[in-house]
C-alpha cells in the first residue's frame, strides 16, 4: 500500500470512532487548529484559491523531489478540510498526488456534510493542488529533456 493510500485509511478509521457529525466537524476544526501556521507572507492573491467562499491560501514548494504544501484559512471548518488534504498529500512525489484518488472523502461522507459552497471550495482546494503537483512535474519532465 502507498503512502497515500495509507493516510487515507488512517483518516477514515480516526472517522469511525465519531457517532455523529457534530463530533466530526469537532475533530476537523481541531485539525484546522493544529495545521502548521502560513507565513503571512503567502497570504495573497498569488495564493489565495479560486472558488471559496472563505479565504483559503495555499502555498507549495519542492523539497527533495517532494511536494511540501502549507495553508490557511479564515474558517476554522475550511482550515481543517484543507488540514485534512494536506495530510494525505503533503511530502509525496508529483506524480503520485496527480495519479491518486480522494476516497477518503467519500469514504467518510465529507461532501455530503458540506453546504454547496463548502463543497465547491473543497473541489477548487483539490484542484489547486493537483495544478501545483503538475507544475513541478513539468518542471522536473523539462529539466529532465
Amino acid at each position: 500500500m502507498d503512502l497515500i493510500t495509507e493516510n487515507q485509511h488512517e483518516i477514515i478509521e480516526e472517522f469511525e470512532m465519531f457517532s455523529d457529525w457534530v463530533e466530526k466537524y469537532d475533530y476537523i476544526i481541531e485539525l484546522g487548529k493544529e495545521l502548521p501556521a502560513l507565513d503571512d507572507k503567502f497570504k495573497n492573491d498569488d495564493h489565495l484559491i479560486s472558488g471559496c467562499q472563505s479565504k483559503v491560501w495555499l502555498q507549495a514548494e519542492m523539497n527533495a523531489d517532494k511536494v511540501r504544501f502549507t495553508a490557511d484559512s479564515d474558517a476554522i471548518i475550511t482550515k481543517g478540510i484543507i488540514a485534512l488534504l494536506i495530510r494525505v498529500w503533503d511530502d509525496q512525489l508529483p506524480a503520485d498526488i496527480l495519479k491518486s484518488e480522494l476516497s477518503f472523502i467519500n469514504s467518510i461522507d465529507l461532501k455530503e456534510h458540506l453546504s454547496m459552497t463548502r463543497s465547491n471550495g473543497l473541489l477548487s482546494m483539490i484542484k489547486q493542488m493537483k495544478m501545483y503537483a503538475l507544475a513541478f512535474e513539468s518542471q522536473k519532465n523539462v529539466a529532465n529533456l
